[in-house]
């Protein structure tokens, strides 16, 4: 029997969009990330710093989590240099503040939420959305943590539904030494994780050294965020 439907209903019916919205290019690239070894961007001793992996995450938003965690070494603490960071809010304050300014500035390709906005989605939800500042998500510092596990993953997925998307940016942990000379280096632990899946996708340190603490911040973000994506 010669079946009567047209040709076009015997072709078979296209794969399921999983990511409705995503172009093909950029979903192939974020497939990539996701598929990356976690802690492959870990940076060791004499490794250039991976950048962050901005192809797979262009279009998307994604939280850019305020940092909790700010220290100094006992040396710089207590030097003049310091001074102006010794309160710990206005310590943090100030480094979301730059943080945010390096990554909507430098990779203005992805939708970075920043945490002012993420606090206002949170006081909008209460009782579904946590207080982003006390999730604890500064655990995220641990270089071996390759899963995050609740409470931490419960918060960052409702935190997600409503921003809208499912990968977070994490600040996880700023530390500042002081070094001969006077100058100032600065740490700062970055992990990019998947809160549906509760997976660590990437994970970087950058550093970096400056007369200030500010320089020194801003040398290590542009570490991690160069202009020219093939480096630094």
């Amino acid at each position: 029997m010669t079946d009567s439907r047209s040709p076009r209903h015997l072709l078979p019916s296209p794969p399921p969009r999983y990511f409705p919205g995503v172009k093909p290019a950029a979903l192939a690239a974020l497939i990539l990330l996701l598929l990356s070894p976690p802690l492959a961007a870990q940076a060791a001793p004499g490794v250039p710093v991976a950048p962050v992996p901005t192809e797979g995450l262009t279009g998307q938003q994604v939280a850019l989590m305020p940092l909790t965690l700010v220290a100094a070494d006992p040396a710089l603490e207590s030097d003049s240099l310091f001074a102006p960071y010794r309160d710990r809010r206005t310590a943090l304050t100030w480094a979301d503040s730059v943080i945010g300014e390096a990554f909507t500035g430098r990779a203005p390709e992805v939708q970075w939420v920043l945490p002012p906005k993420l606090r206002k989605l949170a006081r909008r939800s209460p009782g579904l959305v946590n207080d982003p500042d006390q999730m604890g998500q500064a655990a995220l510092r641990a270089p071996k943590m390759r899963e995050i596990h609740d409470p931490l993953r419960s918060s960052l997925r409702n935190l997600m539904a409503v921003v809208g998307g499912r990968v977070v940016m994490v600040p996880a942990a700023l530390g500042f030494a002081l070094l001969p000379g006077r100058r100032v280096h600065a740490d700062l632990s970055l992990v990019a994780a998947d809160t549906r899946s509760g997976k660590v996708l990437w994970r970087s340190q950058a550093a970096g050294s400056g007369a200030t603490p500010d320089a020194a911040l801003h040398a290590a973000l542009a570490s991690v965020l160069p202009i020219d994506p093939s480096g630094p």
